[in-house]
């Protein structure tokens, strides 16, 4: 028996062979480290719970704040599918609870450089915000949120990439990647 057929064995007893995908799928799978059916379920019910990610709590209550007292919010998002998805769905969100002073910035790498850099403070500045929101970037944009905090912003970092040796010093940072963070 070659060691391909061994792993086929163990992976239809492990029950992703019983759902009847092909050899070539089941290959991708196993090199992904999936064995079991029940990974293939990607229902909410299989959602980590919130509550588990580091300052999630100081990002909803410096959020609802925000709406509560109706501040102006700038989103400043990324131009890849994550970062457009979540600017997209901040947007959604942050309207559905009422707040009508919200807008965002996609900025072009380019020109602005990456994240919150202190060029696109300057623009988000011409909306007067009280508060910005990063989606996708923020988490090595030192320079950009010390910029924005000297203009009197407040700034609520939303990343998932790796930190430097040097956080930003935003209000709040919501990260999974942050160091001692168990999410």
């Amino acid at each position: 028996m070659s060691n391909f057929q061994i792993k086929q064995r163990v992976l239809a007893s492990n029950g992703i062979n019983k759902i009847g995908l092909s050899p070539s799928l089941n290959r991708v799978l196993e090199a992904r480290g999936i064995t079991q059916q029940a990974q293939l379920d990607y229902s909410l019910k299989h959602l980590l719970p919130p509550s588990g990610l580091s300052n999630i709590g100081a990002a909803a209550e410096l959020l609802c704040d925000a709406i509560t007292a109706q501040a102006g919010i700038v989103i400043v998002g990324d131009f890849d599918a994550d970062g457009a998805t979540s600017c997209a769905l901040s947007m959604r969100c942050l309207q559905s609870f009422g707040l009508q002073n919200v807008s965002y910035l996609v900025p072009n790498r380019f020109e602005y450089g990456y994240g919150l850099s202190p060029e696109i403070v300057g623009v988000a500045a011409m909306r007067q915000p009280d508060v910005i929101i990063t989606v996708d970037n923020g988490i090595s944009s030192i320079d950009g949120v010390h910029a924005a905090q000297q203009l009197g912003m407040s700034v609520l970092v939303t990343d998932h990439h790796l930190p430097g040796d040097e956080l930003p010093t935003a209000e709040v940072i919501v990260n999974p990647n942050l160091p001692g963070d168990r999410f």
